[in-house]
């Protein structure tokens, strides 16, 4: 029954958010190969550019926790829908840019629009997906990064180098890759489902077996009391997750959003050729980030699970900088950290649900979320601080090869159970 019930789930629910996750992120980072032309056509400095798209995760930071709590409370089908067609209108808006302020306020924006989403999406797949299951259901919906890298990257390449209507590329990129969202958005509202008792296409044997299943859980992660917000506010372990996340974060997101200039700056490649390079640089992000989901659910182990690829991720950035002069070695470096890149978010986010339920587990996800988002930031800010009036970009790339190590550390010293 367990078996059938969940295969369904996963044919019914995770095909169409992977495809709204592709859609959400790639607006998120798409600015990295609009700056290959942006920046010159506006004269953004790399500090300007780094400011810019970091500022995107103060606006996520402010609406992460009401919007996981409404997700909790009243469901995702409504907030979900309403992210995506803000998100899209705002994404769409970025293509008239002409100012510094301007950059900076859309991208506030756009973070203030999307915030909700992701972590809204893991509360949602708890609602979904039993605990034995829940870390390959999150490795599927979380392949979404590594699927709109790889899509995301050729095809920005190409967008860039068109001219319509007297428009240059990098707003025809803003255009087209933000129109999507408020489809999507529409679609999301009659879709979605947001409980399993509200699911007329499971049939009433799998409804009840799941329903039963998701409620003995919870029962056994404690009564009412350990089931409210304040719950997750009082436990150390959610906010070493976070400091963890916020150490994940700031090299993850730095890398992505730099990568297109790291690459440019030591190939003077065209912006599709960069594109095609930048692809390969992610060719084992799909692929590791589902074996490691696999793996942690096969072995029942998180912790291990999402460090390691943090360390690999740590190697690769290394490599990266210390042969910035050889290209091939470039290449192989952004390979190894593209591997680790986004490895970890199975196993990381099914440790919150191994000891909060209910409002406490929905909130510690926002809460993890949005101060580990802060990264987000300060990663890029710091790449473009490090890099102004360098010719490289090693200096940067050392130092988020630190923060993935202890973003290892960090991780390892969750004990997801009480002694």
């Amino acid at each position: 029954m367990g078996a059938r019930t969940t295969r369904r789930l996963q044919r019914r629910l995770l095909p169409f958010l992977i495809l709204v996750y592709v859609v959400a992120f790639l607006d998120r980072v798409n600015v990295n190969f609009a700056a290959l032309s942006m920046t010159h056509d506006l004269g953004f400095g790399p500090r300007q550019f780094g400011f810019g798209a970091g500022v995107f995760f103060l606006g996520y930071f402010l609406f992460e926790i009401p919007g996981t709590l409404i997700v909790e409370r009243t469901g995702a089908r409504r907030w979900i829908a309403r992210i995506m067609v803000t998100w899209g209108v705002v994404a769409m808006i970025m293509s008239a840019v002409k100012t510094p302020l301007q950059f900076y306020g859309l991208r506030f924006l756009l973070g203030v629009a999307e915030a909700g989403f992701f972590p809204g999406i893991i509360v949602y797949l708890t609602h979904w997906f039993p605990a034995r299951q829940r870390a390959k259901a999150l490795s599927l919906f979380t392949a979404a990064i590594p699927i709109s890298n790889m899509l995301g990257a050729p095809l920005s390449g190409l967008i860039l180098g068109v001219r319509w209507a007297g428009l240059a590329g990098w707003r025809w990129l803003f255009l087209l890759e933000g129109a999507p969202a408020i489809v999507l958005g529409v679609v999301t509202f009659f879709f979605l489902t947001d409980r399993p008792r509200d699911a007329r296409w499971l049939p009433a044997d799998e409804m009840a077996w799941l329903i039963a299943t998701l409620d003995a859980e919870k029962a056994a992660r404690g009564g009412a009391a350990a089931h409210r917000f304040g719950a997750a506010l009082r436990d150390p372990r959610v906010w070493l997750l976070a400091a963890a996340f916020f150490l994940i974060v700031v090299p993850t997101y730095a890398i992505q959003l730099w990568m297109p200039q790291i690459v440019r700056n030591i190939s003077h490649l065209s912006p599709f050729q960069i594109g095609l390079v930048v692809d390969l640089a992610y060719l084992l992000g799909l692929p590791s980030l589902l074996l490691c989901g696999w793996s942690s659910d096969r072995r029942g182990e998180r912790r291990w699970h999402a460090a390691v690829p943090m360390l690999v991720l740590g190697a690769g950035l290394m490599l990266t900088a210390l042969l910035q002069q050889h290209w091939p070695a470039v290449i192989i470096g952004l390979v190894i950290a593209g591997a680790g890149l986004n490895a970890h978010l199975p196993a990381f986010w099914a440790l919150p649900p191994l000891f909060l339920a209910g409002e406490a587990a929905a909130g510690s996800v926002g809460l993890i979320n949005s101060i580990g988002n802060l990264g987000g930031f300060a990663g890029p800010s710091l790449v473009g601080v490090l890099k102004q009036g360098h010719a490289s970009f090693a200096p940067g790339l050392a130092v988020l090869s630190g923060f993935a190590v202890l973003a290892a550390v960090a991780i390892l010293l969750v004990r997801p159970r009480q002694p």
